[in-house]
């Protein structure tokens, strides 16, 4: 049975590997990007003439205009990846004063997934980019009140959307999926090559891995779960993620600065 599965980040990297990866296997993708000339070079790539989607997601504005997009053009979603991401970047205060990293890893596909809810299925899955690095939250520099380096901030944030991942679980246990994954550390994507200057490791691990965790029969009864794909495996992410004023710390900074 064919899919609609929206994917953020998709005009390059993972995202873009995994959405042509989909689309060959005849699902029906939906592209999502900051750039329209990007988009438009991914969706060549991809083919079928997908639908496509602007918007930069350390904008909140946008956010809720992309979900308004979405709901406007879909009665029914199946799957959603979360995949769009920031690591390294030259202006870490988004406009709002907010901590741009928090804001593209953590808060935007939290509204976004919210905004989506209605029309994902019981048997839909929610897919989120999680990461090895991961590092107890400060709810404060959630707020942007707390500066922190990039290490810091992107470790703090993939904590953060792993946090609600496992939360939004316990509050919908009828579906859909809410999952977690590392899909791979230091895999070739732009992020790695821009954060780090090496080459980085085959973008198909992250791929193959964010497939199986959208369609594959193994991660039907995942919902609030975490995989590593490094070990290969479901796994505990950090410890912080089981401390509940940690959580509810996360939880309270998402709901104010989401507004939802």
């Amino acid at each position: 049975m064919t899919k609609t599965i929206l994917i953020t980040g998709a005009t390059d990297g993972i995202g873009l590997l995994t959405a042509k990866t989909l689309a060959a296997e005849g699902h029906t993708v939906l592209l999502h990007g900051r750039s329209e000339d990007k988009l438009k070079a991914a969706a060549q790539e991809v083919g079928g003439a997908p639908k496509t989607y602007r918007a930069d997601l350390s904008r909140l504005a946008d956010v809720n205009a992309l979900a308004d997009a979405v709901l406007a053009d879909h009665e029914r979603l199946d799957v959603l990846i979360n995949n769009a991401g920031v690591y390294k970047t030259q202006h870490t205060q988004a406009e709002n004063g907010l901590d741009v990293r928090f804001v593209v890893n953590t808060i935007a596909p939290w509204i976004l997934t919210q905004r989506l809810l209605p029309i994902l299925p019981k048997d839909g899955r929610v897919v989120n980019l999680s990461s090895a690095a991961q590092a107890p939250v400060d709810p404060q520099a959630m707020r942007g009140k707390t500066p922190l380096d990039h290490s810091g901030a992107y470790a703090q944030s993939k904590l953060a959307i792993t946090i609600w991942t496992q939360e939004l679980s316990k509050t919908h246990p009828e579906g859909p999926v809410f999952v977690a994954v590392n899909p791979g550390s230091l895999l070739a994507s732009k992020m790695v090559k821009e954060s780090f200057g090496i080459a980085g490791n085959d973008l198909r691990i992250g791929a193959d891995i964010l497939r199986r965790a959208a369609l594959s029969d193994s991660f039907a009864d995942a919902s609030g779960a975490y995989f590593d794909n490094d070990s290969g495996r479901f796994a505990h992410p950090h410890p912080a993620a089981k401390d509940g004023g940690q959580v509810s710390g996360v939880m309270a900074a998402l709901s104010e600065l989401s507004g939802l």
